[in-house]
């Protein structure tokens, strides 16, 4: 075994790879931008083809349905052809998944959106479970987890982008958001709902301007005469023809408006994947797989026997399955946080969560440097344990403090998913190939445990605390799983040393 010594004499990148690395990590952003732009549309498709919250969800469920259909094919194809195969095919996905989204929009088909989302993330599944083992492959195998964590470094880039496109060219110009506001007016104007005014303590960047009213006299003259009814119900009725135009627009003429704001940054994204294609398809990547390798020629099953074996493999998978499930709670339930514990507008919320992405790519170049100097397994240890701490605040904390202790968990789980993808792929060769399927199908993770802290969240309290906060102890308890395996790391490591 290697010593951090050895590790920062070591090249970071083989000799002649560098433009194939570079090319290679282009596409971390690529899959970040992916995932980060299509979480908000969970909440846009709820209020635009007005059906209900389960329905909705059925955006998430296409999406990381994507990853759990297609990472065992993924992993099969590029160990039959190549890394360079494996990475074309799904742009090709990518970019056919991205442009369906056009006629989703102009035929205003939900179940066609859907279908857009799972081919899209057929492609991502293609793309992550070549380029994490294609890049661990550039280079000599000492410094492969660091080689990884500075690829995945650009991934938030992405995902910056993505959030920052949601917030700015998709949420602040669907109309009916102008709908959502001028009936929450009218009814506050009449009495017939609060609206609760809390002060906090938020710093200017994170403050956002009010979604100003249209004070629409058709709406004006629907809440006057029904004053019972719910936002919900006034969309039901929108959409049913009882309440005729807002805005002067039809519930369709709207509708059409505000899936074409959504389908645009699809469209565009699309034609950049089959620009990035081109390039692909026309630069050499280099063959890295061990030629002459015994395991090279290994069966699918002799290969699983090996990987069942590896504690460090299975304990990876388990590991990156949390990791995700609480990435993905942490980042989804931010909103929900801000909005619960301090009575913020879901705008400046957004804002606190995109902060929280910013701080997560700042924490990923500063523990990609600390790496030179210390062992992955004992950077996980330090990161999850770091996010323990973080997340016992959010919940124990109140007000701002809070809040920005959940901010700050994002610098915790920075390096995770790199580095614990790191270490299950270490030294297994072209085992690798099928190797990450298993890692890339624990994205799932992020599918299920949302629910599960979505369904705490409606419970009064939980644990002795408001349920809101108290729902926090289940990403706790994914850091605390995530913290077991680092132990686990440094254990198999220190008796390959001893050995």
């Amino acid at each position: 075994m290697n010593t951090p010594t050895d590790k920062k004499d070591a090249r970071l990148i083989g000799a002649g790879m560098v433009f194939p690395f570079i090319l290679v990590t282009s596409l971390f952003a690529l899959w970040g931008f992916a995932n980060d732009i299509t979480n908000p549309l969970v909440a846009a498709f709820k209020d635009v083809f007005v059906i209900n919250n389960a329905q909705s969800s059925w955006v998430q469920m296409a999406f990381y349905g994507g990853y759990g259909t297609m990472a065992i094919p993924a992993a099969l194809f590029i160990r039959k052809f190549s890394y360079k195969s494996g990475i074309v095919l799904g742009l090709i996905l990518y970019a056919t998944g991205a442009l369906i989204c056009v006629p989703a929009a102009s035929m205003a088909s939900f179940n066609l959106f859907l279908a857009a989302l799972y081919i899209l993330t057929f492609g991502l599944a293609f793309l992550e479970t070549t380029a994490n083992p294609y890049v661990l492959s550039m280079g000599p195998e000492e410094t492969a987890t660091r080689r990884l964590n500075l690829a995945q470094a650009f991934n938030p880039m992405g995902s910056l982008t993505g959030m920052t496109v949601a917030s700015i060219f998709i949420l602040s110009n669907l109309q009916v958001e102008d709908f959502r506001t001028d009936f929450a007016g009218y009814h506050s104007d009449q009495g017939t709902q609060q609206v609760e005014t809390v002060e906090y303590n938020v710093l200017p960047i994170f403050q956002s301007t009010p979604k100003e009213r249209v004070k629409d006299p058709v709406m004006a003259e629907y809440v006057a005469n029904n004053p019972e009814k719910s936002l919900d119900a006034a969309l039901a009725d929108y959409k049913d023809g009882e309440l005729e135009t807002f805005m002067g627009k039809t519930h369709r003429e709207l509708q059409d408006h505000d899936l074409k704001i959504v389908s645009t940054p699809y469209m565009i994204i699309g034609f950049v994947v089959i620009g990035v294609l081109v390039v692909f398809l026309v630069s050499k990547l280099p063959h890295t797989a061990s030629v002459g390798d015994h395991r090279e020629d290994s069966s699918l099953g002799e290969i699983l026997g090996r990987l069942f074996k590896n504690p460090l493999y299975l304990g990876g998978v388990v590991a990156q399955t949390f990791y995700v499930g609480a990435q993905i709670m942490c980042w989804t339930f931010i909103i929900q946080y801000a909005q619960n514990e301090l009575g913020m507008d879901k705008a400046t919320a957004q804002n606190h969560n995109i902060g929280a992405m910013v701080v997560f790519l700042s924490s990923r170049f500063i523990c990609t440097f600390f790496l030179k100097y210390i062992s992955p397994g004992a950077l996980l240890l330090t990161l999850s344990s770091a996010a323990i701490g973080a997340t016992l605040g959010a919940i124990y904390l109140e007000g701002m403090a809070g809040l920005y202790s959940l901010m700050a968990i994002s610098a915790c789980m920075s390096l995770m998913f790199p580095t614990i993808y790191g270490i299950a792929l270490e030294g297994l060769g072209p085992d690798a190939k099928i190797a990450s399927a298993g890692l890339i199908l624990a994205i799932v993770g992020g599918a299920f445990m949302p629910r599960l802290q979505g369904g705490i969240m409606d419970m009064e309290t939980f644990m002795g605390v408001d349920a809101t906060r108290g729902s926090f102890y289940l990403p706790c308890l994914c850091f605390i799983v995530i913290a077991a395996y680092a132990c686990l790391t440094r254990l198999v490591h220190a008796r390959r040393r001893a050995a």
